[in-house]
Parts: structure tokens; C-alpha cells; sequence
């Protein structure tokens, strides 16, 4: 629903945070009804943060799209054989849904994709002709968290953006690694988000370095190390403090500055292990068959939908970016004479007629309670139909404290350019 008026929206706004809250996201996602606990690290996204994480995912599957990456849609619940192919059942048990249905065959709930998007390629016996190959997916993945917090930041289940590539060649591979390093970075910058790649372990993926996406915020539970005049990070498990002797290792210029960050992406070069591990060859020119080199690309959206919480917010409620917003205006109606309802019922229908994207409060509720609400739920332009408007409504930006009458056209043309 491109549009809605606020009597029909569900469930409506609440006065208090929960009581366990901490994080920002956490209380502002709930109490302006975008989000709802189920338990501890589980989430309903509520028809606000579908809205929101709906843009994100659009926002990311454009840029997938415009690199070649191929979309599927695969199952949730995955065999242990494959995972035994790499080990990996035993290895990452402990991030690992593992159960057993009634005739005892033993299965895992997706925490991620590499064994099962290998067993997929493997199975059409690809040759040097059909590589490379991106395949992409948004999914729900789960992830076994002893203490999920930060509200939606980490949670035992979640919806995420995960990506795939396979190669002839380490160089192949390497130069499509940076072809999606770049796609992330538009990705963040679109959404809203200044973001830091920051060099990585490969935890329980891959033994080689890989690159996280890291977004300053002093919610994160990461502690990042960058440098103040180029673009050298290391997050705090690898950062060698006794090396860098407080100089940049890369320009040898800059000062090394520390911060608190939200991960809000990751890039993974896998190389021919996987492929190697469960013989997934490809057919070279020479007829002789080769392992096939392989990444994997990841990309929280419920979470980056709390990570976008964490840095646009203010003491009244969330400030969204216009890119990720529910909708681009919150029009409310004041007064209780007809006038005022009948010029709002037509602005709110000549608003959707020119596909902009209005929430009408409608409501017989005060003025305070209205306005409270617009800035709660955070969509960047209020307008105001009142008996103190006239002929003109009243326009103002979410960021700002400055109001203007302006007549409906204005109010258009001004939406028009920000799309």
C-alpha cells in the first residue's frame, strides 16, 4: 500500500518504550510501530518496517541487478550431508540451528548459503563458458545468538541479502570482489549510510582476510580502528596495536583514530576450498576439470533497517532518509469543521495521484499528539491542513524546527525533486 490513512494503520504508536530496551533502535523501531518482539532475538517486522526494509531490499536489488548477479530463492532448511562436506557441521555447531525430525534425519536452519548454492552449480556441470556466475537471494537466516541484543542488530533470526559468485580464476574472483565492494558502497550511500571498509577475519567462513561494512554509531558493538586521512580500518580482532604504533600502516601520514561501529555488511573472497571439499568442478578449455573459485557477499536488511535507526534519530523519534522512508509526507488534519477534512481529503488524493507516498492522520486527535507522532515515526515532511492554514498548508522538513505556508503545487514540485 503505497499510501494510508493513519485510522487504518496497525498498531498504531505507543507512549513508552519496553522496559529491557537499551538500544535506540530497539525503543524507537517499537514504540513507533515498526517492529514487535516475539522473544528474545525475534522479530515481527510490522507493516511500517515492511515498508522500510521493502526499500532497502529495492535499493540493494537494483545494484545486484546492474552487476550481473542473478536472483533465486533457496530453502531454509538444508541436509547435514552437505554441510559435512566442509566440515562445517561440527565447526560452526555453535552459531547452528541443528535438529532431527521424527525419523530421526538430522538438518540445519540456514545461518548461511556457500554448501548449498555450491551443491546447486555443482549439480549442472558448468564449464569455463558459463563462469563467471552471481547468484543472489533475500532470505531469512538464523543464527543460534547467546545473547542477542542491540533490539533488531542481532537477533536469533533475521532478514538478510546474501550473494554468491564463482570463477575460473583467483583473479577473476578478485576483480568481481571489488566490482561488488563498490556495489556496497552505493548501496550504503543510497540508504543514507557513511560506512567504513574495514578488514576482517573470515570467522568460521573462510581462513583468508575478509572486508566488513561498518557504519559509525556508539550503538555498535564493534570497535573499529581507521585512519584519519585514507581509507586503511581494521576492526579490533585483527588491529595490531604494537605494529601501527599509532601511524597509518597504509599512508603512513595519518593518525589512527578508534570507534564504535554497527556491522552492516560483508564481503568474503572463499577461494577454491568450498569447491575443492565437495568436488564442484568446472569443465576447462582443455576438457581437464578445475575447482571453481568462489566469494560470498552479505547484507543484514532488517538489521541495516536498526543501523539506519541508530544514526538518524533524535530526542522526539527516528529522522528516516528519504530513500528508506514508510512514506515521503505525514499529513495532518486539524480542526473538526469540514472545510479542514474536505481540502486534506483532497490534497491526500492529488498527493497520490502524482505517486507520492502519504500517511493522513485523519484522526479526531489534538494537535500535540499528532505532531508527537509525526516525529516518532520519523517521515521527512509534515504537512498541515487547519483553520490557521487557509488556502495554503503548512510544510515542514523533519530535520528541521522552521515552518512555511506554501500552497499544494509548491508542496509537490519540492517532492518531486527529492525523489
Amino acid at each position: 500500500m503505497r499510501s494510508m490513512k493513519y485510522s487504518k494503520m496497525f498498531p498504531g504508536t505507543q507512549k513508552n518504550a519496553p522496559k529491557d530496551a537499551i538500544a535506540v533502535n530497539h525503543k524507537l523501531l517499537v514504540r513507533a510501530g515498526y517492529i514487535d518482539q516475539l522473544m528474545a532475538g525475534s522479530w515481527t517486522l510490522l507493516p511500517l518496517g515492511m515498508k522500510v526494509v521493502a526499500k532497502i531490499s529495492d535499493i540493494i536489488r537494483r545494484e545486484m541487478n546492474a552487476v550481473g548477479s542473478l536472483e533465486i530463492a533457496q530453502p531454509l532448511m538444508h541436509p547435514k550431508e552437505i554441510w559435512n562436506e566442509t566440515g562445517r557441521w561440527e565447526k560452526a555447531a555453535e552459531v547452528m540451528y541443528q535438529l532431527k525430525d521424527s525419523r530421526k534425519r538430522e538438518f540445519a536452519l540456514s545461518f548461511t548459503h556457500e554448501e548449498i548454492i555450491m551443491d546447486l552449480v555443482r549439480k549442472f556441470a558448468p564449464s569455463y563458458k558459463d563462469l563467471p556466475l552471481s547468484l543472489y537471494q533475500f532470505t531469512t537466516k538464523f543464527r543460534n545468538e547467546t545473547r542477542p541484543q542491540g533490539g533488531i542488530l542481532r537477533g536469533r533470526e533475521f532478514m538478510m541479502k546474501d550473494a554468491y559468485s564463482l570463477h575460473t580464476s583467483e583473479a577473476d574472483l578478485m576483480a568481481f570482489y571489488e566490482i561488488m565492494k563498490q556495489a556496497y558502497l552505493k548501496i550504503f550511500e543510497r540508504v543514507g549510510l557513511e560506512v567504513k571498509v574495514t578488514e576482517a577475519s573470515g570467522g568460521v567462513f573462510t581462513e583468508n582476510r575478509t572486508h566488513e561494512f561498518q557504519a559509525v554509531a556508539e550503538a555498535g558493538e564493534d570497535t573499529i580502528y581507521f585512519c584519519e586521512k585514507c581509507n586503511w580500518a581494521e576492526n579490533k580482532e585483527i588491529f595490531r596495536v604494537g605494529e601501527a604504533v599509532n601511524k597509518c600502516p597504509k599512508c603512513g601520514e595519518g593518525k589512527i583514530l578508534d570507534a564504535r561501529a554497527i556491522e552492516v555488511g560483508n564481503i568474503f573472497p572463499l577461494g577454491k576450498g568450498y569447491a575443492e571439499k565437495m568436488n564442484a568442478f568446472y569443465t576447462d578449455k582443455d576438457g581437464s576439470k578445475k575447482p571453481m573459485w568462489f566469494g560470498s557477499y552479505g547484507i543484514g536488511t532488517s538489521r541495516l533497517m536498526g543501523a539506519v535507526v541508530e544514526v538518524f534519530h533524535d530526542a522526539k523519534g527516528i529522522k528516516w532518509p528519504e530513500a528508506v522512508a514508510p512514506f515521503q509526507i505525514y499529513l495532518v488534519s486539524l480542526g473538526a469543521g469540514d472545510p479542514e477534512m474536505r481540502k486534506a481529503g483532497e490534497i491526500y488524493s492529488l498527493l497520490q495521484k502524482e505517486g507520492i507516498e502519504v500517511l493522513w492522520d485523519e484522526t479526531d486527535r489534538g494537535a500535540g499528539e499528532k505532531f508527537a507522532d509525526a516525529d516518532l515515526i520519523g517521515i521527512p515532511v509534515r504537512l498541515v491542513v487547519s483553520p490557521k492554514t487557509g488556502d495554503k498548508i503548512e510544510w515542514k522538513r523533519r530535520e528541521s524546527d522552521k515552518a512555511e505556508l506554501i500552497d499544494a503545487r509548491e508542496a509537490i514540485m519540492r517532492l518531486n525533486n527529492y525523489k
